[in-house]
């Protein structure tokens, strides 16, 4: 769970957020495996919380969430972290048309099989 010279790597925390436990720690053991500090939040609110002290270099956020959605949490999350990246996923293709009206970007499909 360490990078190739056997640390956890400097500059590079994540922090996942996803409703669904078993993608949220799925995902954030993955990025561990590769040597990558990886919190992990299951809501909007709780993420929030957990990024002003943890300041993660990118947030891997679900788009579709109760409550708060991704998109709304990473308005805040902008707020409290300019420097952070954010990558907003969805397991709904359907999402991305709404995201890209939102987010005044360009958002992109891409299906995995």
């Amino acid at each position: 769970m360490h990078g190739a010279s056997g640390g956890v790597l400097r500059g590079t925390s994540r922090l996942v957020v996803d409703d669904e436990p078993r993608i949220a720690d799925r995902l954030a053991t993955i990025l561990r495996n590769f040597g990558y500090e990886a919190s992990v939040a299951y809501d909007a609110p709780s993420a929030i919380s957990q990024g002003e002290p943890f300041n993660p270099e990118l947030v891997i956020t679900d788009v579709v969430m109760p409550g708060m959605n991704g998109v709304e949490m990473a308005i805040q999350v902008r707020q409290l972290c300019r420097s952070c990246k954010i990558l907003l996923f969805s397991g709904r293709s359907t999402v991305f048309p709404e995201l890209n009206r939102a987010t005044n970007r360009k958002a992109y499909a891409v299906q995995i099989s």
